[in-house]
């Protein structure tokens, strides 16, 4: 499909390119660029890059009209240009989401007399077993879909589609009670900032949660860190998620930037 306008100082056009690429061209040069992404849960993600607001209108009106809603897309909160552009377009905020800094020093986080329950070890990053890892993420999943909905996970914790098993374990750490593991903590190199690290879950089972188990597994990984010269770390919280919200601060991290997700029904 293509459309064309000249109701502006801007004539552009717009051409589905591919299935899920659309381009704005306007006097032979591409000022535009529209993609769409279907996450595993099924809900397709669009994103536009656009020089100019005629462009990202067109943009948007042409691949809204192309596709099926819902339709969701991810902004950074303070591009109130971009977030603009999509309200332009019929879209509305749907939750918030904060990216924070954690500090990884115990003496700052008030971690480091925060020991596991005495029937519940740790195993370190790295040391999981990848069997019982990939049990424990499933049913974890499973939990958090029956009660809040995996939706409302922060988006740097995809959801896994039906028969997608691999899991790195160089990438965990673990509590273990009664020989069973029963939370986990991810943790893992940011792209491009080999010396940041990123806590992108942090979860136990339902039947074992408030008995510190999460703050355990925080003072675990964030020790470990801090041991390696990295003072802080980043995570993302759903500000609607109130308990995660909780522990974070409550360990002194702060909001440094938040993402919004926005809907058109």
């Amino acid at each position: 499909m293509s459309s064309t306008s000249g109701m502006s100082t801007h004539a552009v056009s717009v051409n589905r390119v591919a299935a899920t690429q659309w381009h704005a061209v306007e006097d032979d040069l591409t000022v535009g660029r529209g993609h769409t992404s279907r996450r595993p849960d099924g809900r397709m993600f669009l994103s536009i890059d656009a020089w100019h607001d005629t462009a990202f209108d067109r943009l948007a009106g042409t691949m809204l009209a192309d596709l099926p809603r819902p339709l969701f897309t991810v902004v950074d909160e303070p591009d109130l240009d971009l977030t603009s552009g999509w309200e332009r377009s019929g879209f509305t905020i749907r939750r918030r989401e904060w990216e924070c800094l954690v500090p990884t020093d115990p003496r700052v986080t008030g971690l480091g007399t925060a020991p596991p329950p005495s029937d519940v070890t740790i195993v370190p990053v790295g040391r999981a077993q990848e069997g019982p890892l990939r049990a424990l993420d499933r049913v974890i999943r499973d939990e958090v879909e029956a009660s809040i909905g995996w939706r409302e996970m922060p988006a740097e914790v995809p959801p896994r589609p039906d028969g997608v098993a691999a899991m790195n374990p160089s990438e965990y750490a673990v509590a273990v009670r009664a020989g069973a593991y029963v939370g986990m903590v991810r943790v893992t190199t940011v792209a491009r900032r080999p010396q940041c690290r990123r806590i992108g879950l942090i979860a136990t089972r339902a039947g074992q949660q408030r008995r510190g188990i999460a703050r355990a597994l925080l003072a675990h990984v964030l020790g470990s860190l801090h041991r390696c010269g990295i003072e802080t770390a980043s995570a993302d919280v759903n500000e609607s998620n109130t308990a995660a919200v909780a522990l974070i601060e409550g360990i002194g991290a702060r909001r440094v930037n938040s993402n919004l997700e926005l809907v058109l029904r």
